[in-house]
């Protein structure tokens, strides 16, 4: 095999400690392997920094474990000419009876110095903060919403069906209502009055709605669910806060992915800070799809193709992206006719999957060319089946 790097490194994380196998030319015209064994504390790792350094290694590779390759590979990025992180599948070493932490780190340098693996994407550490932040609201508004359909669930196991009336009770007339019902307030008549907006119309209906069997056990249990809910408000505005200031130099493409049928702002920052905004690591459209995990899966043998489920990627853009495919299903537009088409035969799940690889293809195009999303018309199938 062809050597592509004379002086390269393999690593080997764990939590605990690392193992990493250095191949250098040697005498003769040979190669000269070393291996060394340094724990996961920084004081270490900036000792293996320096021998790197000090064997003026130009290539080290390292498989994505866990968390536990970050502390490394953020310490080495700045240090080595390519720093490379690797995908566990494609460098997975099959040993039968032979499997240790030296052999992993010798298999990963002999991948590393002739070129039989690729690099994950890493993006600069303004992008990976920046993913930081909207991935950590992503989590805060799962729990919110788990959170208010406990309060849901609480308030029907007491009897109260608030939401058979109420459009959504976590509105402010169903909010005031719930405050008074953890305050101690119980007559129904009461509680109605607290109705504001639309909700005044059906007076009658909150009345019987609000007729149950409420007690101290419910209201305590109410009292730290609407807490945490209001904790995790002011949480997911703190981290708002944070996601502007830190994605105020990519204002421009926001408001290009905001012309996008079913992407709102929240999913338009995510799109950013899961891709980075640049659209140069990705040489074609498919590549970036293929990367998110929205493009189908490929099971072929023997001359024959079965259907397999799409790869598992990236699950924070997936998630923003199917959702805003699921927002298109609303909306008179060709991705909306799209959706409604492939539901229509091949069922929802296929057609988001469907849109969101749309979504992302144009997002790559609007992005390398700096154009506006431009769209074909909900009839754009009519029209090409009969002019």
């Amino acid at each position: 095999m062809d050597l592509e790097v004379e002086r390269c490194a393999g690593i080997d994380i764990g939590k605990a400690e690392v193992v990493v196998t250095v191949h250098t030319p040697g005498p003769g015209g040979g190669r000269r392997r070393q291996t060394r064994t340094y724990t996961t504390m920084t004081r270490e790792l900036l000792m293996l920094r320096d021998w790197l350094v000090e064997l003026k290694v130009a290539r080290a590779g390292m498989e994505a474990t866990g968390v536990y390759w970050k502390p490394v590979f953020y310490l080495l990025e700045d240090a080595v000419e390519e720093c490379w992180l690797l995908n566990p599948q494609h460098v997975k070493a099959r040993r039968r009876g032979r499997k240790t932490d030296v052999l992993d780190a010798e298999w990963i340098c002999q991948m590393v110095e002739h070129g039989l693996v690729a690099p994950s994407l890493v993006p600069p550490p303004p992008i990976r903060r920046l993913r930081g932040l909207t991935r950590r609201r992503a989590t805060l508004i799962s729990d919110r919403t788990r959170e208010k359909n406990r309060l849901a669930a609480l308030l029907e196991d007491a009897g109260i069906k608030l939401a058979v009336v109420a459009t959504d009770i976590h509105g402010v007339s169903g909010r005031r209502m719930i405050d008074a019902l953890i305050a101690g307030q119980r007559d129904p008549h009461v509680l109605a009055e607290l109705a504001m907006g639309k909700l005044i119309k059906k007076h009658p209906a909150l009345i019987e709605a609000l007729t149950g069997r409420f007690d101290t056990y419910h209201a305590m249990l109410a009292r730290q669910i609407v807490d945490h809910i209001d904790y995790l408000d002011t949480a997911v505005f703190e981290l708002d806060q944070h996601i502007e200031t830190a994605i105020a130099p990519f204002r421009d493409l926001i408001e290009l992915l905001i012309t996008l049928p079913g992407v709102a702002y929240r999913t338009a920052q995510v799109i950013i800070a899961e891709t980075g905004g640049d659209m140069s690591v990705f040489p074609t459209a498919g590549h970036l799809a293929a990367w998110a995990g929205l493009c189908p899966g490929i099971h072929a043998s023997a001359g024959r193709t079965r259907p397999t489920s799409a790869p598992k990627a990236n699950k924070w853009l997936r998630r923003a992206l199917g959702e805003a495919a699921t927002a298109c299903a609303r909306t008179h537009t060709h991705l909306g006719a799209r959706y409604r088409r492939l539901a229509a035969r091949r069922g929802k799940n296929r057609a988001r999957l469907a849109v969101a690889h749309s979504l992302l293809t144009a997002t790559w195009h609007m992005i390398t060319t700096r154009q506006p999303h431009h769209d074909l018309g909900e009839d754009h199938y009519t029209r090409r089946i009969n002019p």
